[in-house]
């Protein structure tokens, strides 16, 4: 794991490229902490810089920025490659036995790029990553992408340079950086908490989407014209290849198969020359993951928890009691409200962008507690887009009959009264539901459900319930929301029989890049803490796609083939519990602990005076629920949160 930047064209510059590409590196510290490299073509113009955290092959052997044997590729990569050893044998057999420098993973990648071209080498690659590739036979860069888009890569034109970087703050230390505020890009923030790709905070500059690369060709340079992504992987491809060949064997028969493949993806994710441990929540994804280590490691795994002081809100005990059972080297930490607080600060330089999933604190402090005795941390993420966990895949079907059955003119003014319910009432409601919604969250999620009774359809429903401002671009002074359906009907899908699979699969599309394996990245890179993400292996996601749906988002018994699995190793008494969910208190932090810090940002007259939000729908919300009448903690973390991140953009 590692921070990657770099550029094509410093001609026009007017400085040492040297001192640029290293100032843009120097900003990724956090996210390889124990060397930087740089490597400079001036004939072509070109320079890539690097920072490492060293996990496979620590010695100068695995040094990058690094250039084939041949001398004619260059590469900087960040990440790991889980099958390096398949492909260097494989390479070795085709080739003869090469003098490798060492055994890093990315030199493995690079002679696997010259022997087979960029694309094979892609498809034949298991892992999570993102590199830049220098060509000089062609004079061509490439910038590539893992499958899920568990790391990230950001690239686009800045002046007369064509840069990328791991993260937007190593472009902006570009000397002809002047990229506007894509206010456009802010409508979908307040909708979805996060930024969807392709788009950024900034105008001009991508995110390069998950499971391709672009190729910037030396006509594409002469023109300065943004290269094509080319996709090398589809999770389409691989969930109609699954459906068209279905598991054919029984549920207990799926779980073993699901174990033994588990086990060989663990194998090779827990290969590190460093410490290496695992996050544990005590729910089912994180406690199948730890198990399995367990079962295919020589020793004790090493597992973290982060506990709060609310009980309503810590699932430390939970976690102790699975690490008791499985034998693990638990380490736990319960953290008081004023240090979960401390990490606010610094939310706006960590996420580099706005970002306003408010489990994000949580992240970066069991991140940070890891960090003091391990390198490595595998977590359980993923396995509710897989494995069908959230509990909008067993309501929404269920809402969606119901609204059926109501009169159109009906549903609508249902729908128009959501705002109207009081958060108290709220809460009594989902306390009589069977999804088992945490109460901390029910105020806000009762209302948006009554909201989407207006909607069209399933599909409308679920954008519905996915969003959190419904017209963003009304509080975007000069603004525009682009066509929110790109994000949330894809229309590439494959036609499913079960509207559960096309939720799971519009969210591994989405709502898994763009959030959650977002959040973990910049959570753990802050912390200088590399992540693995075993669910993610495109073997499992094909295993998982061909089982029945019924066996992944079951009514009433979420992640059941995962469930038959850890109940092998774990009482079920110790797991089955309601999905809970990484929260915080936030709806009373933001009432009285953080109640100046909020003040101060959402000043009506700050508003007004920076011209980019409406204070008034802003005020209204805030008053609403500082009084308790509504819950708007999620709407207003979004504001606030753009507010922290635009203050530390103007401060820097």
């Amino acid at each position: 794991m590692c921070g990657i930047a770099g550029f094509v064209g410093f001609d026009a510059l007017g400085e040492v490229p040297g001192v640029v590409i290293e100032a843009m590196t120097s900003v990724l510290a956090h996210r390889g902490p124990d060397e930087q490299g740089t490597w400079i073509d001036p004939a072509r113009g070109v320079a890539f810089g690097h920072r490492r955290l060293a996990i496979i092959d620590p010695s100068p052997a695995g040094s990058q920025p690094m250039q084939s044997h041949s001398g004619r590729l260059a590469i900087t990569f960040n990440g790991e490659i889980y099958n390096y050893a398949e492909m260097r044998a494989e390479l070795e057999a085709s080739q003869g036995a090469a003098r490798w420098r060492g055994h890093s993973d990315t030199e493995v990648l690079l002679e696997a790029i010259e022997a087979w071209g960029v694309e094979r080498a892609l498809r034949r690659a298991i892992g999570m990553f993102a590199f830049a590739l220098w060509d000089r036979a062609s004079a061509s860069l490439t910038l590539a992408r893992d499958r899920m888009g568990e790391k990230p890569l950001y690239h686009g034109w800045i002046g007369a340079s064509f840069a990328f970087a791991s993260e937007l703050k190593a472009l902006a230390r570009h000397p002809a950086w002047s990229q506007p505020l894509d206010r456009e890009a802010l409508t979908l923030f307040l909708r979805y908490n996060c930024i969807p790709a392709p788009r950024s905070i900034w105008k001009g500059i991508s995110k390069l989407p998950p499971g391709h690369f672009v190729t910037l060709a030396p006509a594409d340079a002469a023109a300065r014209r943004e290269p094509r992504p080319v996709a090398y992987w589809s999770l389409r491809e691989t969930v109609e290849s699954a459906r068209a060949a279905p598991f054919a064997g029984t549920l207990d028969e799926a779980s073993g198969e699901l174990d033994a493949l588990l086990r060989e993806v663990l194998r090779g994710q827990m290969i590190a020359d460093v410490p290496l441990g695992a996050f544990l929540s005590g729910g089912i994804d994180s406690s199948v993951v730890v198990a399995l280590m367990q079962q295919v490691s020589t020793g004790p795994v090493k597992t973290f928890t982060v506990g709060f002081a609310e009980s309503a809100y810590d699932e430390a005990a939970q976690a102790r009691a699975v690490a008791r059972h499985l034998g693990t080297e638990h380490h736990e930490i319960v953290l008081s409200p004023r240090e979960a607080l401390d990490v606010v600060p610094l939310l706006g330089s960590m996420y580099d962008e706005p970002f306003a999933d408010s489990s994000q604190i949580p992240t970066f402090l069991v991140s940070r507690f890891a960090r003091s005795r391990v390198t490595v941390g595998l977590t359980g993420d993923g396995g509710d887009e897989v494995f069908g966990g959230y509990n909008r895949y067993e309501w929404i079907p269920r809402l969606a009959r119901g609204v059926a059955s109501m009169p159109r003119p009906l549903r609508r003014i249902a729908g128009s009264l959501a705002s109207a319910v009081p958060a108290g009432v709220a809460a009594a409601i989902a306390e009589r539901m069977p999804s088992g919604l945490r109460a901390g969250t029910a105020a806000d999620r009762i209302p948006k459900m009554i909201a989407a009774l207006d909607a069209d359809d399933e599909a409308g429903l679920y954008a519905s319930v996915v969003s959190h401002w419904s017209a963003p671009s009304s509080l975007v002074a000069g603004a525009r929301e682009p066509d929110s359906r790109a994000r949330t009907y894809p229309g590439d899908a494959p036609r499913f029989g079960d509207f559960r699979e096309w939720m799971m699969y519009t969210d591994s599309l989405t709502y898994l890049p763009d959030d959650i394996l977002a959040k973990v990245d910049r959570a753990a890179m802050a912390a200088s803490l590399e992540t693995r993400v075993p669910y993610l292996d495109p073997r499992v996601i094909a295993l998982a796609w061909s089982l029945p749906v019924a066996w992944r988002a079951e009514r009433g018994e979420s992640k059941k083939v995962l469930r038959r699995l850890l109940h092998r190793y774990v009482p079920a008494a110790l797991v089955d519990r309601p999905k809970a969910g990484f929260a915080i208190p936030l709806a009373r932090w933001l009432r009285h602990d953080l109640r100046d810090w909020a003040e101060a940002l959402l000043d009506p007259h700050r508003l007004a005076h920076e011209g980019i939000f409406d204070p008034g729908p802003i005020r209204k919300a805030w008053d609403e629920h500082l009084s308790g009448r509504r819950d708007w903690q999620y709407h207003l973390w979004d504001i606030l949160m753009f507010q922290a991140w635009h203050e530390g953009q103007r401060a820097a």
